[in-house]
């Protein structure tokens, strides 16, 4: 380890090279003034990020017709992309280098890249692959998540580390609203136990993905909202989906004081198959079909040309005639959606934050950065396939088929913690410098 730049996880960030000097109480509050730096810079990529995501169906509809829901998947996982490539990068060039390097590049090249998305539409064609490769860019900018989780988890203490990494997340959610010794690190790691959360924790972000990408077209289709109206009402529940994360972290915070960090996992996991079971499809009302008033019973082939060509002058709402699911899957109702959204919302950044938490104290005093990169890096793989597996499933098969699908993946997410509980311990534990 001897030839780690900055090897010590506890270094100030923003601290200069006579810290040693400094006594133990300024030594501290570098530290979390350097977190607190980390917590805003986060804000920052949250605030940018949820304004996109919110309006990236409608804005890629309006520059380029030619795209379909399924290439909006292939959209939204290109962020994840840039970001699962960058991520272990990144973390690496943390543990070899100051931190301040990969963060100052990283904001660099996610400016650049949102400067690029916001021009996508001034090319005279290929528009949406314009936007694809900004958001790609975008994600690779992103990948400086790694370092700010392995500085926040490094230079707390255990007894700290889930406050800060609540603290963390929950500056993600207000970005949503507003748009070591050296005996230590030798001993070995749980390789089971950091592939299990790796797991976990990509199945988490899998689920997000989802939910995410999908808000957008699914309000639209199932409550014939116009485009301004979806990223509008859209825009105003991830608000309040931000304003409740918030409360989750404190009560998360004092929870796992409690009880522990498995169990609030555990129970974040049981809280997320609830809002999906809910979103699934039931009763007797159909949704709106675009371009004509037809009866629920009608078929796609009796629409005439002339019924189309009226229609044309108004931006048609509703359930494209294309997907021909929306014929006999019934509607979701707006309580349904609402109510998925508070369960989610809730059981989305319990998980999230523990299973950081939990990886961190997994890990023990060893540095970190390339371990979160590959954290990240699993969550940006989770957001690559998330977003393609809806994408196809819900333009082909449906709401019911789709949901269905993540209800069983939560339900293997919930064996997978059970079975493997007594191995998501901390390092201290298993090595009995600490009572569990």
């Amino acid at each position: 380890m001897s030839q780690l730049v900055d090897s010590d996880d506890t270094t100030p960030l923003l601290g200069d090279d006579a810290s040693s000097d400094d006594s133990q109480d300024e030594d501290y509050k570098s530290r979390w003034r350097s977190i607190r730096v980390m917590y805003f810079t986060m804000f920052l990529s949250s605030v940018g990020f949820t304004i996109v995501i919110t309006s990236l169906w409608p804005y890629l509809q309006k520059i380029d017709d030619s795209a379909n829901a399924t290439f909006l998947g292939w959209v939204v996982a290109s962020y994840s992309v840039g970001q699962m490539v960058a991520s272990p990068l990144f973390g690496l060039w943390s543990n070899y280098r100051p931190r301040r390097e990969p963060l100052v590049c990283s904001i660099f090249i996610n400016v650049s890249a949102n400067i690029y998305y916001a021009y996508a539409y001034l090319p005279q064609t290929n528009n949406k692959f314009h936007i694809l490769m900004s958001r790609a860019f975008v994600g690779f900018g992103a990948g400086n998540v790694a370092v700010v989780r392995s500085y926040v988890a490094g230079a707390t203490s255990l007894k700290e580390r889930t406050s800060a990494m609540a603290n963390s997340s929950a500056c993600q959610a207000l970005g949503f609203i507003l748009g070591p010794g050296k005996d230590e690190t030798e001993e070995t790691i749980d390789q089971v136990a950091v592939l299990t959360s790796n797991a976990l924790f990509f199945i988490v972000m899998f689920i997000f993905a989802v939910f995410e990408t999908i808000a957008t077209p699914l309000s639209m289709d199932m409550f014939a909202w116009t485009r301004k109206e979806a990223v509008l009402y859209n825009g105003i529940i991830i608000c309040c989906i931000g304003f409740e994360s918030i409360l989750v972290f404190v009560v998360v915070k004092v929870a796992s004081q409690r009880v522990g960090d498995r169990p609030v996992l555990l129970a974040g996991l049981a809280i997320i198959f609830c809002g999906f079971f809910i979103l699934l499809p039931w009763g007797n009302h159909y949704p709106k079909i675009q371009w004509a008033d037809l009866k629920n019973n009608s078929l796609v082939s009796q629409i005439s040309k002339a019924t189309i060509a009226s229609n044309s002058s108004s931006e048609p709402t509703g359930c494209p005639y294309e997907q021909t699911w929306c014929q006999y899957t019934p509607a979701i109702h707006l309580a349904q959606y609402i109510s998925a959204d508070i369960l989610i919302g809730v059981g989305y950044p319990a998980c999230n934050v523990m299973s950081y938490t939990l990886y961190s104290k997994i890990l023990g005093p060893k540095p970190q950065g390339v371990y979160m990169g590959w954290l990240t890096a699993s969550g940006s793989g989770a957001r690559t396939l998330g977003p393609v597996f809806v994408s196809q499933v819900y333009t082909i098969l449906g709401p019911r088929w789709a949901f269905s699908l993540i209800c069983g993946m939560v339900v293997g997410a919930i064996v997978l913690l059970s079975s493997l509980y007594h191995r998501l311990i901390a390092f201290s534990v298993r090595h009995g410098r600490a009572a569990e």
